[in-house]
């Protein structure tokens, strides 16, 4: 595998997608330890204003901070730590991870930027593990916009509108796609029965730890810790 090259395609686009990453079966037994920690009706964990303004229906799920260690398949494979590094740099570390389930017949992922992009030294990486296949029928496809990791703030306007020159993936089971958290990005919404994707979250040495607290979307900039719009954006 050339790290370096791939690398190199992740800073030109502020994205990569490689499929066939991991192991069938390792995704088979992630995708059931998921499933089976959130059941098909999970209830919400976001505030109503949250869920209304920023138009976005994902619960999260932490499973190390619970003691749940069997995601080191992903997070120890060598491959995964030298791509990270060749992107990061010596001295990155690990964020989070976090499993994301969406239910059926809700609105995905507006807009948004994991983190503030004033700073363009400090930032989260998003490492996007899918354990099934993502298709037209299921819905939940990822949307990004090539570049736009170098073009500052995500514009505002209507949160789930399409963009010239956006992109989007299919991602099947066992796809990576690493995503640049000043990337604008948006996922659409879900049509099947449920959508799972777990995000290995990681950042540069020296970036801080709460890098992702404040999030910007279309109408707004958000801050998680505190359940508070930070600015209505028009």
């Amino acid at each position: 595998m050339d790290y370096t090259s791939l690398a190199n395609r992740f800073w030109n686009d502020g994205y990569l997608v490689l499929e066939d990453f991991f192991e069938g079966d390792k995704m088979d037994y992630l995708n059931k330890l998921v499933l089976d920690h959130f059941g098909m009706k999970p209830e919400w964990e976001h505030t109503d204003e949250f869920l209304e303004k920023a138009a976005t229906e994902v619960v999260p799920w932490f499973p190390y901070r619970e003691g749940v260690t069997d995601f080191d398949l992903v997070d120890h494979d060598e491959r995964f730590q030298k791509l990270t590094e060749a992107i990061l740099g010596v001295g990155w570390d690990n964020l989070y991870c976090m499993a994301m389930f969406s239910k059926a017949g809700t609105k995905g992922q507006a807009w948004h930027q994991d983190c503030p992009p004033e700073n363009s030294k400090q930032f989260n990486l998003n490492r996007l593990v899918y354990t099934h296949d993502i298709t037209p029928e299921i819905g939940g496809e990822t949307i990004v916009l090539p570049g736009s990791h170098k073009m500052g703030e995500l514009s505002a306007g209507e949160p789930h509108e399409d963009l010239k020159d956006q992109v989007t993936l299919y991602p099947k089971r066992g796809t990576l796609v690493i995503l640049h958290g000043h990337s604008w990005h948006r996922v659409l919404p879900i049509k099947g029965e449920f959508r799972v994707s777990t995000n290995f979250r990681a950042i540069p040495k020296g970036t801080p730890e709460d890098i992702t607290d404040i999030a910007v979307y279309r109408n707004m900039r958000y801050r998680f810790s505190t359940n508070e719009v930070l600015e209505d954006r028009v």
